[in-house]
């Protein structure tokens, strides 16, 4: 299967970075997946969204993602996000207390349905 080079970088560090097969974002346009080989594309990430990167041994690696735009040339994707966690660094407990919290704001309120989602996403992998 052909290859791409990936990076997944926030703010704060650089999450992710090597060979893959496939990448999925969610975008202000919708979900989208991307292939090696895939027409050039500048797109911006939705608040809230994941990212999953699926790489050359089949693993796959999905983060919760706020923010941010994502490069596609023929050979690469570049995700660069305001900030973004991996899901199995996601303390579950505390974004699902969030989500049920009356008082927590709009944008903490997407950042714990996003971190909930990447968890769901990674366990069914």
């Amino acid at each position: 299967m052909a290859e791409m080079s990936v990076d997944l970088v926030a703010v704060e560090r650089l999450l992710w970075s090597g060979q893959a097969t496939f990448v999925s974002a969610q975008t202000t346009e919708g979900q989208i997946g991307i292939m090696a080989g895939h027409e050039p594309l500048l797109g911006q990430l939705v608040e809230g969204g994941t990212v999953a990167i699926v790489d050359t041994d089949g693993q796959r690696v999905v983060a919760a993602v706020h923010g941010g735009f994502f490069s596609v040339t023929a050979n690469s994707v570049r995700v660069l996000a305001e900030s973004a966690e991996f899901a199995d660094e996601v303390d579950v407990e505390e974004a699902r207390r969030v989500l049920a919290d009356s008082d927590a704001s709009e944008e903490q309120q997407r950042a714990a349905q996003a971190r909930v989602r990447a968890v769901e996403q990674n366990a069914n992998a």
